[in-house]
């Protein structure tokens, strides 16, 4: 691949300008997100563009755009390589609704809580983005893909919905946390490989035509109850939940196949959680833990973690009202201590620390090394 020669910036870049700034012509990914620009680890945009970039790829940041305009979709450009689309940290129906279906006030990843973002947002971007850049790659993940991407039940409207790769114009879809995954689908297009030959990096949900799935080879494939059975019985319903949780198991599971009216949605195996040194590099990046300076209102989901230091990943408990294994895992991803301290050191270099780190953990309270055989075999 043409390495990223381009200085890292203390924010990545979001508008034009900051483009031109930089030297870039292109850039080689694009991220839409629902969330603003938060430049922290606890924000999906800023780290997983944070980490294509230490990889060699220029990436910016298309952060809420203007849904039923054309002009923020087309500020930066066509990407060389794709778009990445996320709905942002939290389900865009769940950001949008309380449980009792009364439209939420505030939206906590907007400057000034202000809402910003569509519902259902993965299919309303990833829509406007193929209405305006046919031809270019687009890559859908994040919570809301994640936990979307077999036929579902969906509380706010009360019905089984197609997974979201039946309704989204995408032609990938990255599920779990994504940092390896999307570096792993740039490499193979840097090489070369058109998007739709890429069909075996763990962690990744693709479409095949219903005419090509009934002539291909289907041994191997752990075939789940159709759309139309599952959305009319929930013994169907039931079964089909059961058959694809149990091959969330990165070492054994296999792969799962769902045929929906139009389309057949083909989930490859999960991916193997990073080790202790890849996670270690993960969060071993120069984050600002600062709202992009374009704002001039506070992104109010930041101040609760803006000290705050993630220790690891996943959880076993498997708890049937969380989705946390089903998007993480089950297996617990633990940095190491040293990394952890020199988090802690660059943090306390900083003019607004104060003193007081908010909170050292992850997902899962007091599982931070915890370890099994099992998972590695």
């Amino acid at each position: 691949m043409t390495r990223n020669l381009v200085e890292e910036p203390r924010f990545l870049p979001i508008t034009g300008k900051e483009k031109e700034k930089l030297g870039i012509d292109s850039f080689d990914i694009i991220i839409i997100s629902g969330d603003a620009y938060v430049d922290h680890p606890s924000f999906a945009a800023a780290i997983l563009g944070r980490n294509l970039w230490s990889a060699g790829y220029t990436v910016g940041i298309i952060p809420q755009p203007d849904w039923q305009k054309d002009e923020d979709f087309l500020s930066l450009g066509t990407p060389r390589l794709f778009f990445a689309v996320s709905a942002g940290n939290v389900d865009s129906m769940v950001n949008a609704q309380t449980p009792n279906k009364k439209r939420r006030q505030k939206d906590a990843y907007s400057p000034g809580g202000r809402l910003k973002r569509p519902d259902r947002a993965t299919i309303v971007y990833t829509n406007k983005l193929r209405s305006l850049f046919r031809n270019t790659p687009i890559v859908i993940g994040g919570i809301e893909a994640s936990l979307r991407r077999f036929a579902h039940y969906d509380f706010w409207s009360d019905s089984v919905r197609q997974s979201i790769l039946a309704d989204a114009p995408a032609d990938l879809l990255v599920y779990g946390m994504g940092e390896r995954t999307l570096r792993l689908i740039a490499d193979r297009m840097s090489a070369g490989d058109p998007i739709r030959s890429i069909r075996d990096i763990p962690g990744t949900c693709q479409t095949m035509p219903v005419s090509e799935w009934k002539s291909s080879e289907q041994e191997g494939f752990v075939i789940l109850p159709g759309y139309p059975e599952v959305r009319e019985s929930t013994v169907w319903y039931a079964e089909a939940f059961a058959a694809h949780a149990r091959e969330q198991d990165p070492v054994k599971g296999r792969a799962v196949a769902q045929p929906h009216p139009k389309t057949v949605v083909i989930q490859n195996p999960p991916a193997m959680p990073p080790d202790t040194a890849e996670l270690d590099a993960i969060y071993d990046h120069p984050f600002a833990r600062a709202a992009h300076p374009l704002y001039r209102e506070p992104i109010p989901a930041l101040e609760p973690v803006r000290f705050s230091v993630i220790s690891h990943r996943g959880c076993f408990g498997d708890c049937s009202f969380c989705a946390l294994a089903h998007h993480q895992g089950r297996i617990i991803s633990s940095r190491s201590e040293e990394s952890i301290a020199k988090e802690v050191e660059r943090i306390s270099r900083m003019k607004s620390f104060r003193g007081t780190i908010q909170d050292v953990g992850g997902p899962s309270a007091n599982m931070y090394g915890l370890s099994c055989n099992l998972w590695k075999t």
